[in-house]
Parts: structure tokens; sequence; C-alpha cells
């Protein structure tokens, strides 16, 4: 059923489809070339994953106009983050501790640069990250870099809530749960990275301003939710409740499948906010309007290569109801 709902709004979503033609080839690069470099056999069990994954077609869903280079950048970027959700989520998870520690030693990357080392950081996470931190880091201005390192501790914040909440045995509410799952999702680490694609960084006036906020909010909600559906299966037995559907079937005390059709007509009336939205958004002005648009793209961009992404994806197995030629 839920793949079936997961198709049936991917016909639905107004966004068209984008990926980046290098993709496939940064994919093979990932795979055969940087996971090797970083010390992770092939037939490691992450590697593996990865490969399944197809986390460079994701970044070149996500960032189409990139240059191949900076495509492996993001594809790096994106890979440490994969990574770190498989340590946090995945079976025998790290403990909170273990989370604090990874959290602290990223930012300390983040902020301080590849040359200071930290004990939540080291092996092929460290070298990871700070393979794909070189190029935003000595491109983007400082203000960029502080968002950045920003959106990353509240993405490592809610993913160790996520992960206390479950050793207490502490199941969230609709309203909490929406709240979370926008830090843990890692959409707000993903914006800033369009104005390193496209050099051209918000300022923070801008990037603050409450209705693009409320875009990002929105957009979050839809690339998030779909996931939710996407990994209902296997979030029942391990995420302690930490799903729309289970929140929903909980709050409302509905069976789950009946859930299941609530998450999706909320998905489709954010949808339609979220369209709305953006056409209210009003003009910067000349020197910061095609800055904006880009931002927008990148935002909308987000939603639809979760979408497609997701069906592709050997990462969500349940959701392949029909056969899959997504280009």
């Amino acid at each position: 059923m839920t793949g079936e709902v997961l198709w049936s709004l991917r016909s639905e979503c107004p966004i068209p489809p984008r990926l980046s033609p290098y993709a496939d080839r940064v994919q093979e690069w990932l795979v055969g070339d940087l996971l090797p470099d970083l010390g992770l056999a092939a037939d490691d069990a992450a590697p593996r994953r990865l490969a399944r994954a197809g986390v460079a077609r994701y970044a070149g869903r996500l960032y189409p106009r990139a240059t191949e280079a900076d495509l492996r950048a993001l594809t790096a970027l994106f890979t440490w983050f994969f990574l770190v959700d498989d340590a946090c989520d995945g079976p025998g998870r790290l403990g909170t501790d273990e989370i604090r520690a990874l959290r602290d030693g990223a930012l300390t990357l983040l902020h301080a640069g590849p040359r200071l080392r930290h004990a939540g950081l080291s092996g092929p996470l460290r070298r990871l990250l700070v393979h794909g931190w070189r190029e935003p880091r000595r491109r983007m201005p400082a203000r960029w870099r502080l968002r950045f390192a920003d959106a990353v501790a509240d993405h490592l914040d809610g993913t160790w809530r996520e992960a206390a909440n479950k050793v207490a045995g502490r199941r969230p509410g609709v309203a909490e749960y929406v709240a979370l799952r926008r830090a843990t999702s890692a959409a707000y680490v993903s914006y800033p990275l369009v104005e390193f694609v496209t050099g051209r960084p918000l300022p923070d006036a801008v990037h603050h301003h409450p209705l693009l906020r409320e875009i990002a909010d929105t957009g979050n909600d839809l690339l998030s939710w779909y996931n939710d559906l996407a990994s209902l299966e296997r979030d029942e037995a391990t995420s302690g409740g930490h799903n729309l559907v289970l929140a929903t079937a909980a709050e409302q005390r509905v069976p789950v499948a009946a859930a299941v059709g609530l998450t999706a007509e909320r998905w489709r009336a954010s949808m339609g906010r979220f369209v709305e939205l953006r056409a209210a958004v009003p003009s910067f002005g000349p020197g910061l309007d095609r800055a904006v648009a880009d931002h927008l793209d990148g935002v909308a961009n987000a939603v639809r290569a979760t979408v497609d992404w997701t069906l592709e994806s050997a990462r969500y197995p349940g959701a392949r109801a029909e056969p899959v030629a997504l280009r």
C-alpha cells in the first residue's frame, strides 16, 4: 500500500525532475576511488550500502547545475551524512554520548579547519568530511561557513534528541515530531549548498526573511514526510515512534494503514501551500533576485530529488511498487 501511495504522490508533484549529467560518473568515482582512498574496502558493509543507495544520483538531483568537480564535493558531504545516519540509527547504533562527541568533532573541523583533530571525529568519517568541506571552506565567505556549521549543529542536535528519546522509550506526539524531523532530515544543511554551487550566497537578512523561512520549512516537511512513508516498514521495528505515520496513528488512535492515508493528505495540503508561498515571494531588488530564485529552486529540487531518488534507490526497496526508469 505504501509503495502505491508514494507513486501516487510522485505523479501529483508539480515540481519538475532534474538530474545532473555527471551523476552516474560521480557515483562511479565515489565507489571506485573515494571510498577505497578513505580506507573503506569494497566488500565492507558501508560501501556496499552506499553503492546500492546511489548517493551521487541524489546529489545530482539536488544540485543539477553543479560542475562535475563540485558534484564530487557535494557527494562526499552527503556520503558523510549518510554514514552518520547509519551510525546513529542503524544496528549497533551510537550511544548519546558518542553522538555528542561526533557532533563536537564535526563542528570543530568546520569552524577551525582540517588541521585540528578531535577525538569525536576520526578515521574515514573525519577524512570524508575534510574532503567534502575543502572547496566550500575555500570559496565561501565566513558568514556562509558559520551558517552551514549552524545547520550541521542543528541536524546533529536533532539526531541526539531522537536517540535520547529512543533510549528513554519516549514517543513524540505529532507536533513535537514534525519540529524534530525538520532537524533530523538534514534539509537545512542542503539548502546553503545551493549557494556554494551558484557562488551567490544570500545575505543574512534575506536568508532569514519570514517568507523564505516558511518556504524552507514547508519544503523540509514535504521531503521528510515522503521519506517517512518510504521507510515506514523499517521504522515500525526500529524508530521508537519517530515517523509521522506512526506518530499520527498513536495520537489519533487509528490503524497504521489509516495513518498512511492521513499522512498522504497532509503532504498534499503542504504541497499546495508550498506552491502558494513560492508564488508570493516579492522582489528583493535586481542585485538579489537571481540568488533568491536559485535558493527557491534549490528548496524545490530537494523535494523532487527526494521523491525520485527514494523510488530508484535500493535504500528503500519497499517503495518500488513499479519498475524504476527515472531520469
